[in-house]
């Protein structure tokens, strides 16, 4: 049987079926890479894991979390809250730990969310990891 364009959209209708859509282009031109059996949003992402990993077999870290939920800013009423996930938090042996986000360039949109993070945490360290720039600003505790 040779259905045409129009015959597979009938059958779909008929059947209550959706047409599948075709995956949506990443935001910022990322390609989504599966490692350890989670879907990393880059491959920067993915690689930066595998470090950290052969870091805390290695006995250089005591641990690491991923993707760290940050409240920028309480909602009020209906008002969801502003929140920040960074994409690692890593804890270091002497107690200190860093909060570190991945990053092939960084956009407008992520340095106003960096403000507001350093105005609800002074006191901690977000490290921007990255191929073409790396920047620190913050104290560690």
């Amino acid at each position: 049987m040779n259905w045409t364009e129009q015959d597979y959209e009938d059958y779909l209708h008929r059947t209550g079926k959706a047409k599948p859509e075709p995956p949506k282009k990443p935001k910022y031109r990322n390609n989504r890479v599966k490692c350890d059996g989670i879907l990393w949003d880059s491959q920067l992402e993915a690689d930066y894991y595998s470090d950290l990993k052969l870091q805390l077999r290695m006995g250089v870290l005591s641990g690491f979390c991923r993707q760290p939920v940050f409240i920028l800013q309480e909602g009020l009423g209906e008002v969801r809250p502003i929140t920040y996930r960074a994409d690692f938090i890593v804890f270091h042996l002497d107690g200190t730990y860093e909060i570190i986000d991945t990053k092939g360039y960084v956009m407008d949109e992520f340095r106003r969310t960096q403000k507001l993070f350093f105005a609800k945490f002074p006191r901690l360290e977000l490290k921007i990891e990255g191929r073409k720039q790396e920047c620190r600003q913050g104290m560690s505790i």
